[in-house]
């Protein structure tokens, strides 16, 4: 989703549920790509902001790293922890923000961010990230965005949700947000290193109706009355247009990856 799909009001608490069971987590080989930049090992200490129901955190958790899961919304952290606990890894959950991350300066190891970078006061929450982690220390900021194409299925749920909800403006995005690259250099970040590559994920009708159910244009914002009407006109445009069971929807994995730089760096911003 593009950046300008911020929505004021809207509030994933209150559709935790489909977000936890139909929202598809970043696929396995970004965390290799993770790995790779030395993020995500054993024993790291990591702060997950923005982590919702741990779509990122748990499989951090799962791979050894000691994972801090934070939000501002209780309903989907209660839901992260219950599905922590159901498989191989433990996250700690924190009531937080990401503007004020209540821990001392220098006492991380990672800053984690995941599909949220855009609901914060971005410069703050930059700023926040250097003056918690160590010298040397990474932040990683990833997004996985549904991708629209000329008649995918993506195109055409787009077109549903915007005929319900005309002031959702995350239709059309293409998975790119280089904005962010500026927001961590202002705030001293250095080497920093961008990638991206595209999944095609398989759904189910059932799957992909709950997804669309818990993006921030639907059941983040709308009433729950509204919600029931746009799902039962989704699942009829999908059974006469995508008869397909499961259907493939296009995403495209999107990651930044910068450090702060070492102690010995005198050249490296001045913020501590």
């Amino acid at each position: 989703m593009r950046p300008d799909s911020i929505m004021p009001g809207a509030d994933f608490g209150k559709t935790a549920a489909d977000y936890a069971a139909h929202r598809a987590g970043p696929p396995d080989s970004l965390f290799e790509r993770l790995a790779a930049h030395g993020i995500g090992l054993p024993g790291q200490r990591i702060w997950d902001l923005g982590s919702g129901t741990g779509a990122l955190a748990r499989p951090l958790a799962a791979r050894g790293a000691r994972v801090v899961s934070s939000d501002i919304s209780l309903p989907m952290l209660r839901t992260g922890v219950t599905l922590a606990r159901q498989g191989s890894g433990i996250v700690e959950p924190v009531l937080a923000s990401a503007e004020q991350i209540p821990v001392r300066a220098g006492a991380l190891d990672v800053i984690t961010a995941s599909q949220c970078w855009h609901w914060f006061d971005r410069p703050r929450t930059a700023t926040e990230c250097f003056r918690v982690l160590r010298h040397g220390g990474q932040v990683a900021i990833t997004h996985f965005d549904w991708i629209p194409r000329p008649g995918n299925v993506v195109e055409a749920s787009e077109a549903l949700i915007l005929a319900h909800n005309p002031q959702w403006g995350g239709a059309g995005g293409v998975g790119q947000h280089p904005h962010i690259a500026g927001d961590v250099a202002a705030a001293g970040f250095r080497d920093i290193e961008i990638f991206a590559f595209d999944v095609e994920v398989p759904y189910t009708h059932e799957g992909w109706r709950g997804r669309i159910r818990a993006s921030a244009g639907v059941g983040g914002f709308l009433p729950p009355e509204e919600v029931a009407r746009f799902d039962a006109e989704h699942a009829a445009m999908l059974a006469e247009r995508f008869p397909e069971d499961p259907l493939r929807a296009l995403h495209r994995v999107w990651t930044l990856v910068a450090q702060k730089p070492p102690a010995s760096d005198r050249s490296g911003g001045t913020r501590r």
